[in-house]
């Protein structure tokens, strides 16, 4: 985290707009401590019980963004309040994977039946993903279906459904790659230019063409094993202290720097994982296995489109990259996660 501190500092010697991120970075840090210790003293499973309420907050909130939401770069994603720009999509992630959670539980005590069960998670995962891709965010829907895919896993149900919907998934891919490589028109008419765009930018990321790829790329080579330090001038990429944080690290604290950030995350992943494995609520186990698949996934995503690897899809790396609802949804994560664990040690020092 101290780490995130220097970059968002070098980021004023890059471009006079980023001057601010420094002390804003630090208001968010300061208020996700404050959640997380809030949310260590409160009853999780009041979140659970009223998950469908804040999964509902969340979908209200997606819709109204579309209509008083803030355009930048083209999407409607923020709320400008003025001090701050709040993005709903990352806090549906929350209500989302809790609603999810506590519907496998129901599943689990036998008060859903298994068909009905998965079709109530499809259809509640598929509102909030066809709302923000309405505004665009790509990255959104690929988390919210990492969630459903994580609780279908840990739910139990019977492999074939998995065969079929693997079958389904093939059929789709193989008639869009058809139209695709034989009769785009037909394609762009159906699912428009927009969409089709974003498509054909995924397709061909490997490409390498973009600025602000190679900018990146040009800078990680340059870094070398200690780096170039805060005060160095570097090349200008494009959301440097955002989806290009990892760059930026690398390119102050060199080879080695980028070696201690990924030793953290693997300290830090190989924690929660630990603790899934210590679980007994399944519905706390159910949250953490969601939260880890879409934690480990940012990374993955995050640090592979630094190095060309991976398409640009604006997946910000976990407590490091600029944003402040981003970074408050991870530590809400971080707050339901330690209350559990808490209470567990609690009730083993009684016995």
């Amino acid at each position: 985290m101290i780490a995130s501190f220097f970059c968002m500092f070098q980021a004023r010697f890059i471009k006079p707009l980023y001057i601010g991120h420094l002390q804003k970075q630090i208001l968010w840090f300061g208020l996700g401590f404050f959640l997380l210790f809030v949310l260590t003293k409160l009853k999780i499973k009041f979140f659970f019980h009223y998950s469908f309420y804040f999964y509902l907050l969340g979908i209200v909130l997606l819709i109204l963004v579309l209509f008083l939401g803030k355009n930048t770069n083209g999407a409607k994603a923020w709320f400008d309040l003025k001090f701050f720009h709040l993005q709903p999509s990352e806090f549906v992630k929350i209500a989302l994977l809790l609603y999810l959670s506590k519907t496998t539980n129901d599943f689990k005590l036998g008060k859903i039946k298994e068909w009905w069960y998965i079709l109530k998670c499809i259809f509640i995962t598929f509102i909030p993903s066809i709302l923000v891709f309405l505004e665009p965010d790509t990255g959104a829907i690929i988390i919210y279906l990492l969630l459903l895919l994580s609780v279908l896993i840990f739910s139990g149900i019977h492999k074939i459904w998995f065969i079929l919907s693997f079958l389904c998934v093939i059929l789709i891919l193989g008639t869009f790659t058809y139209f695709y490589l034989y009769n785009q028109d037909t394609l762009i008419q159906y699912i428009g230019t927009s969409f089709f765009y974003r498509i054909d930018r995924l397709i061909h990321f490997a490409d390498g063409t973009g600025m602000q790829l190679n900018n990146a790329l040009t800078t990680i080579g340059n870094a070398g094993i200690f780096g170039k330090g805060i005060q160095k001038e570097l090349l200008y990429v494009p959301e440097f202290p955002t989806d290009f944080v990892f760059t930026l690290s690398i390119a102050i604290f060199g080879f080695l720097g980028g070696c201690i950030l990924l030793l953290s995350y693997f300290t830090i992943n190989y924690y929660l994982i630990h603790k899934l494995f210590t679980k007994k609520d399944l519905q706390t186990k159910l949250f953490l296995h969601g939260f880890i698949y879409i934690f480990i996934y940012s990374q993955i995503q995050n640090i592979l489109m630094n190095l060309g690897l991976l398409p640009i899809m604006g997946i910000p790396l976990p407590f490091l990259s600029y944003g402040g609802s981003n970074m408050i949804v991870y530590f809400i994560f971080l707050g339901f996660i330690l209350n559990k664990t808490q209470k567990e040690k609690n009730k083993s020092k009684l016995v």
